[in-house]
């Protein structure tokens, strides 16, 4: 009965990610967190597992459908596992400090439901050019890609939350060549973080490989509903959630359940 409710969890995750382009990691690492009361490292451990699913499919996806800029993807790509490698190290430090892990990441939701509420109300968003090669500099993909690796490396999350605003807003990227490109470029980061968090012990391996299932499924529904509902009003819906989410991880810091 309890993988069959991972399965549901990863299933709705995986349509919201897929709705919203930011991928279901977002949405799946707070059920699990507080829904299921998983240990804050092992969340951050099983959601990055999970996740290796829905990017190496989303990445086999995009790059058939021709929306991946491939030489950035290796620029980040490598950058990012290099930087993964290395905040995957400084987890370690600190993945027995669960209560310093749930104050970054409300930090961290924060930032996306803010994001998420400003897009939504003013209507505002990138813009989707023709074009197809992601702007930038060699060097200013690598930082790129090694400060969202190592971000990944730390809480867990880096592909749709980070990696696509960043090719949208710092580079000026076409959205759908950010989504598939951050796709292509996250596989590796997220399989090489996985790897670490597995050795590191703070993976339901059990649980992740349902989750990613589930996921991976609900995002390819998820990608044909978007047709179906504005995204403006979705993103401020979400963002009240994450909003919600984000405030529950920073007030438990201070002994405050909401």
């Amino acid at each position: 009965m309890t993988y069959l409710i991972y399965l549901i969890t990863g299933l709705l995750a995986g349509i919201i990610g897929g709705l919203l382009g930011t991928g279901g990691c977002a949405l799946m690492m707070p059920v699990i967190r507080f829904g299921f009361h998983f240990n804050p490292a092992i969340a951050v451990g099983t959601t990055l597992t999970a996740v290796v699913f829905t990017a190496a499919s989303g990445a086999y996806q995009h790059i058939k459908m021709g929306n991946v800029d491939k030489k950035t993807s290796w620029i980040v790509g490598i950058s990012g596992v290099l930087g993964v490698i290395i905040g995957s190290i400084v987890f370690g430090y600190i993945k027995n400090y669960g209560d310093l892990l749930d104050l970054i990441l409300g930090f961290v939701f924060l930032v996306v439901s803010f994001r998420m509420m400003y897009e939504g109300l003013l209507g505002r968003g990138p813009k989707n050019p023709a074009e197809n090669q992601i702007p930038g500099t060699k060097t200013t993909k690598s930082i790129l890609g090694f400060s969202i690796g190592f971000l990944t490396g730390i809480i867990g999350l880096g592909g749709g939350y980070a990696l696509v605003p960043s090719f949208i807003y710092f580079l000026s990227a076409p959205v759908k060549l950010a989504i598939g490109t951050s796709m292509a470029s996250f596989v590796w980061i997220a399989l090489v973080g996985a790897m670490f968090k597995i050795y590191q012990g703070v993976v339901n391996i059990p649980a992740a490989i349902t989750l990613g299932i589930g996921a991976l499924i609900g995002a390819i529904y998820g990608a044909k509903l978007t047709a179906k509902f504005k995204p403006n009003a979705l993103k401020v819906l979400f963002g009240l959630l994450f909003l919600y989410v984000s405030l529950k991880y920073i007030l438990i810091y201070f002994g405050i359940a909401i």
